[in-house]
Parts: structure tokens; C-alpha cells; sequence
């Protein structure tokens, strides 16, 4: 393939998931087409379907594209402290664009290989900003639940059980007592009293 082709898929690609957000702002996750977005995108929907599987993939791509433009915050104060800080710059950034976050609990229960895929990038990115919060020594378990607590959450968001505005506050004592248990935890095996 040639440099200008690349360049114009890079453009086309760019294109549709650009047209995919304004599409879900405006209409919502469940009346979007993948043949509105290529519709606003300027592409046929042969085209549109070359670049999304599905509305799920869709839903589950911008998800990704969002959360990986999460700044990551600066890693001060206690431990407790940084990981309550990237769980608050992860639930501010979900919560800055509410149509996305409907549309992608629902998207990424699905069983779409590429949602799939997806899935696993998106779970690696939490595991990634939490692990560089809790710094090195951090268990296993200490790891495993604060994913399963922040995993939880966002389901009870998707579901409506609360705001995704309400996370950071709700996930704050969740975070504290995970990260602090397994401080006394590590003092107790390491003999310290």
C-alpha cells in the first residue's frame, strides 16, 4: 500500500469514528446505524463496515479511544491518595461524555470478537494506571480488587444504580480500605508491628 493510500485509510478511519461520537451525542446508542455514521462520515456503509463490526465494536472502540486520552495523574501522596486520584481522572474522563458511557456497558458484554479484544485493552488500561498508583510491592490481590471494585462500579453505573459523576466519590472509602488492609497485611507478613 502506498504512503497516500495509507494516509487517506488513516483519514477515512478518522473520519467514521469522529462521525461515530457526533452521531451517538446527537441520536443516542440505540437509535445510531453504522449507516448513519457513514452517512456522516461521507463514506458508503461498505466502507463503514471495512473499519466497525458492529455498533457494539463501535461503542467499545471510542470507549478506548477516549480512555486512552485520560491523562495520567501525577503520582503524589500516599498511596491511598494516588490510586484514589486515578480512579477520579478515570470516572471524570468516562463521565465527560455521558452518551459514550451509556452505550458502552452494554457494548462491551458483548460477545463481538473485536469487543473482545477491545475488552481486554480497556482492562489492561485500568490494571495499568492502578498498578503505576499503587507503586512497586503492591499483592496480587490488592491489584485483582481494586479492578473488581472499579469494574463493579462502572457496571452499577451502566445500570443507573448511580451517576458516573458519583464513582470517584463512592470508589474513595472502597479505595481506601482495599489499599490499606493490604498495607497492615504486608507489615503483619513482614513482621513489622
Amino acid at each position: 500500500m502506498s504512503s497516500a493510500a495509507s494516509t487517506r485509510q488513516a483519514e477515512t478511519v478518522e473520519r467514521v469514528f469522529a462521525a461515530g461520537l457526533a452521531e451517538l451525542r446527537e441520536v443516542g446508542h440505540e437509535a445510531l446505524t453504522i449507516r448513519s455514521v457513514a452517512a456522516r462520515a461521507g463514506v458508503s456503509p461498505a466502507t463503514a463496515y471495512t473499519y466497525l463490526a458492529s455498533r457494539n465494536h463501535l461503542f467499545a472502540e471510542l470507549f478506548w479511544r477516549h480512555l486512552a486520552q485520560t491523562p495520567v495523574v501525577e503520582e503524589t501522596g500516599s498511596r491511598v491518595e494516588r490510586v484514589q486520584a486515578a480512579v477520579g481522572g478515570l470516572t471524570t474522563r468516562i463521565a465527560e461524555e455521558p452518551a459514550l458511557a451509556a452505550a458502552v456497558t452494554p457494548a462491551l458484554l458483548g460477545s463481538d470478537s473485536d469487543v473482545e479484544r477491545l475488552r481486554l485493552r480497556i482492562g489492561a488500561e485500568f490494571a495499568a494506571r492502578f498498578e503505576a498508583a499503587l507503586g512497586d510491592g503492591a499483592a496480587d490481590a490488592e491489584r485483582e480488587a481494586l479492578l473488581l471494585a472499579f469494574s463493579g462500579a462502572l457496571l452499577q453505573a451502566g445500570m443507573g444504580l448511580m451517576t458516573y459523576d458519583e464513582m470517584a466519590d463512592r470508589l474513595a472509602p472502597v479505595v481506601a480500605v482495599i489499599v490499606g488492609r493490604d498495607a497492615v497485611y504486608r507489615a503483619c507478613r513482614d513482621g513489622v508491628r
